[in-house]
């Protein structure tokens, strides 16, 4: 039954490596470099050099796009820009509008009501931008799948471009360029919607001759690759590298504001700081507000409206905290009703559209299997859906399209709206695809171990090296350790019911601090031995010293 298999996750030690690169790093860097694919010495210098400058990226229609926006600077023409009201479409939204304006055209930002208007480019918000005299539509972060809005965009004498990076469906719309690196089915290049934005604004600023501040455009391109989960790898990875380091020293009075009522000041701007502080303030915008309140904290020059900004989200992220646990209080209610089933769809009225998405990567996290969540209306509903490794759920949606009003999405994290007389059509139809995809597999949750080591020999040298492996995420993931038998010196419960554990943990002399979020730690007592699964974290809440964030753990074996 599904509700039992939350219990018990899976410890699952990935398998020594063939071979290791050598050099003059620790065994146990040498071990973590080849289980993320680096085998040879020079890939794993090229990894861990964290000043390699970028390179430059190929992407479809890139110089078609470029010389439309390059003519609407040099005439000064309005140019719409249409994005999504999440954290990528938020800051894509922000870095070309400033772009352009810097560059002599006139940008006009328009970004979605989520309840209003859903995802997407919309007749409705064409015409809207036509009447503000726009000849130009440029959409980040969407428009791949707008066949019928581009084709009466284009009806209406616009010229229109597509910044994006979503799935590329069997039929592309009529725009003048779209610029998608999923166009190239051989293409690894994987950036968020606002690091295409970047590379077509270097090559913009290029082609008009001006210099490009590079800073100040890396602080949204980190923001975006890490909260929209794209791979923390090859020129990813070094652009966030940048862009954290200019996010530590930003100018932008907003994101000042943001960092100070986050409470990110006390320690280092990581991935870890844009993940849970500044990136869940943002998206708050647009899952109980509009998203246009994180846009013009993006763009504030004044600090006072800064920080007025910054409020008005923090207080927006905590009511969309408080509307989390009581939509996924309701989700476990329904969920005992998925009994076996390989794919999770739960829908409900009382479900807030804003967070639908936020209540399916908890359930897929929690049960380890594709969690749909929608709300239901009157006569349509609409869906986030999250999915698991191994698992495309656009694939998954691309085999009943027919029954959908609209859908899109990537591999790991889609949505669609459909009539309600559909929904258990799709749920079927999903499922099947669910059963024979997924048949086999243990679809119970697992944690994926780096290595097994006693807690004393993550010694000053090794931790050293580990700093420079990051920033991690997706494809680069925090790497993950076993140690049996610690002694549990201190243990005590925090949170508001107790559901969080802090502990000191000893091996031999070696003491550490360690945090436990969402975990009770049955069975474990103060002064006995644990097994435990863990990453390191800063400790940003008491002096920014490091602490292993427990990711599970066991009375010793």
């Amino acid at each position: 039954m599904i509700a039992n298999q939350v219990a018990t996750k899976r410890w699952r030690l990935r398998p020594e490596p063939e071979a290791t690169p050598e050099g003059d790093w620790p065994s146990l860097i040498g071990r973590l470099l080849a289980l993320r694919g680096v085998r040879s010495s020079s890939d794993a210098r090229a990894f861990l050099d964290v000043d390699a400058p970028a390179s430059p990226v190929a992407l479809p229609d890139l110089d078609r796009a470029v010389s439309l926006l390059a003519q609407a600077c040099r005439a000064g023409e309005t140019v719409a820009v249409f994005g999504d009201f999440d954290v990528d479409g938020v800051t894509a939204t922000a870095l070309l509008t400033e772009g352009l304006e810097s560059l002599g055209a006139r940008p006009v930002p328009y970004l979605p009501h989520r309840v209003d208007e859903g995802y997407g480019l919309s007749t409705k918000a064409i015409e809207t931008l036509l009447g503000l005299g726009a000849t130009l539509l440029v959409t980040v972060d969407c428009g791949t799948s707008s066949l019928k809005e581009v084709a009466f965009a284009r009806g209406q004498g616009m010229d229109v471009v597509v910044l994006d990076h979503h799935t590329v469906p069997p039929q592309l719309p009529g725009a003048n360029a779209i610029v998608n690196p999923k166009r190239d089915p051989n293409s690894t290049n994987e950036p968020s919607a606002c690091g295409i934005v970047y590379q077509v604004l270097l090559a913009l600023h290029e082609t008009l001759g001006r210099p490009a501040d590079e800073a100040r455009m890396l602080e949204l391109v980190a923001l975006a690759t890490v909260c929209d989960l794209a791979p923390m790898l090859g020129e990813n990875r070094r652009l966030v590298r940048r862009g954290l380091r200019a996010l530590a020293q930003t100018q932008r009075p907003g994101l000042r504001a943001l960092l100070a009522v986050a409470g990110s000041g006390r320690g280092p701007v990581d991935t870890e700081t844009i993940g849970f502080g500044l990136g869940p303030r943002l998206n708050a915008a647009g899952r109980l507000g509009h998203a246009r309140l994180a846009f013009d904290l993006l763009v504030c020059e004044e600090e006072e409206r800064a920080q007025e900004l910054a409020a008005e989200l923090d207080a927006l992220n905590r009511e969309r905290r408080r509307a989390t646990d009581a939509a996924l209080a309701l989700a476990g209610e329904l969920v005992v009703e998925e009994e076996g089933a390989p794919l999770i769809m739960l829908g409900h009225p009382e479900f807030p559209l804003g967070i639908v998405g936020l209540v399916a990567a908890r359930l897929a996290e929690q049960y380890h299997r594709p969690a749909i969540i929608y709300q239901r209306g009157e006569k349509t509903s609409r869906a986030s859906a999250r999915s698991i490794e191994g698992f495309d759920v656009t694939a998954a949606l691309r085999t009943c399209p027919e029954l959908f009003v609209r859908f899109g999405g990537h591999r790991a994290a889609a949505g669609f709206t459909a009539e309600n007389e559909q929904l258990p059509a799709i749920k079927e139809r999903l499922l099947a695809h669910a059963h024979e995809q997924l048949d086999g597999r243990e679809l119970t949750p697992a944690i994926d171990i780096d290595a097994e080591l006693p807690l004393s020999a993550l010694r000053s040298e090794e931790i050293r090296w580990l700093a420079r492996l990051a920033p991690y995420g997706v494809g680069n993931p925090d790497p993950v350790f076993l140690s049996r038998g610690v002694v549990v010196t201190e243990r005590r419960q925090l949170g508001k019911n107790g559901d969080h554990l802090r502990l000191k943990l000893r091996d031999g002399a070696v003491v550490w601090p360690a945090i436990a979020f969402r975990q009770r730690g049955e069975g474990i007592e103060q002064g006995a031995r644990a097994d435990l699964v863990y990453t390191l974290s800063v400790d940003k809440f008491r002096g920014g010293g490091l602490e292993l964030r427990v990711l599970d753990l066991r009375p010793a074996d």
